[in-house]
């Protein structure tokens, strides 16, 4: 980077900026075996909003019993008091799982929540404890309640392109499942590359298709996961697309307690790395992002997987 590396080299057809959706502190660090202090997780977040990222998702407020990890969020939430007001534009998101996780999450003045729902029906039974459809009642009060409160609600949609017990995902079972969540309220729709199987080539279609259906690429996100090394050629074909929000996991932390095929996310220094390259803006100093990770690879007691990050930092990635 002290070489003015990447060289940008920017393509008019693509965006000129795109909103970077930190999940680390919820998506990748709920995966984690053991369990990480919570003044590491404050600490944690503090560091990546320095470094310039603006969406941080910080937790989830569901039952401890199905996310132990994430169980101290009411004890994370007041020490990342005031961060908001530190740092212009940060918004920290959290999770919502149902009314009664909204209800914790309202109490703690939350800016942002999300819901998460499936493509697939074995998913949902094993991830939510229900049918796709049930989920899908389910959500509908929590997206009301929430907009009535003022508080915009994302939609995240897993197995969008492939599932571990069902195969591939028809489109149209895709698209129709996210239709639903933006006609409930949702503001922004996540695409969600569960298992990492997605190629470009349905990236593409599927992006179509919801434009077929009506759906304005505005309103959309991708989020990929890296298991056969996919997730940068996933994201520049959403990008040629025109989609203009990506969720990615520093340091490349995460998987899905629920999908055991599942590696991690895209990790968010590779993903700045090639955006910067493309000459799109961040807003986001790499290579304070790629400090941040390391300092969270040396907490978690193991090299960071994230290429950028051990090519900046060295081999351990911390």
């Amino acid at each position: 980077m002290e070489l003015g590396l990447p060289d940008p080299v920017r393509d008019p057809s693509l965006p000129a900026r795109v909103r970077i959706h930190e999940v680390g502190p919820r998506d990748g660090l709920q995966n984690e075996g053991s369990l990480v202090p919570v003044e590491v997780k404050a600490e944690f977040i503090t560091r990546l909003a320095a470094a310039g990222l603006r969406t941080v998702e910080a937790t989830s407020f569901v039952h401890p019993k199905w996310v132990p990890q994430l169980a101290d969020a009411e004890e994370l939430m007041p020490r990342l008091a005031g961060l908001t007001e530190r740092h212009s534009g940060l918004r920290l998101p959290v999770l919502v799982p149902n009314e009664r996780g909204l209800d914790r999450a309202l109490a703690h003045r939350v800016t942002d929540v999300a819901v998460f729902a499936s493509a697939t029906e074995t998913f949902a039974r094993r991830n939510l404890n229900r049918s796709a459809d049930e989920a899908m009642d389910m959500f509908a009060p929590v997206v009301r309640r929430a907009t009535e409160a003022g508080v915009p609600v994302r939609g995240y949609l897993s197995m969008c392109f492939g599932d571990p017990w069902e195969g591939p995902v028809p489109q149209a079972q895709v698209i129709g499942f996210g239709a639903r969540l933006l006609e409930m309220g949702c503001t922004e729709l996540s695409l969600g590359d569960t298992i990492g199987t997605a190629t470009a080539g349905q990236v593409t279609a599927l992006l179509d298709g919801f434009a077929a259906a009506g759906v304005p690429v505005d309103r959309l996100a991708v989020h990929f996961h890296d298991t056969y090394g996919q997730a940068l050629a996933n994201t520049l074909a959403a990008l040629r697309a025109g989609v203009t929000v990506v969720d990615a996991s520093a340091g490349g932390l995460g998987g899905c307690p629920y999908a055991k095929s599942a590696t991690g996310n895209l990790a968010t220094e590779d993903l700045v790395w090639m955006l910067h390259g493309l000459g799109i803006e961040t807003g986001v100093d790499l290579a304070a992002l790629a400090a941040a990770s390391g300092w969270m690879a040396g907490q978690l007691g193991r090299p960071s997987p994230s290429r950028a990050v051990r090519a900046l930092l060295g081999p351990s990635g911390t």
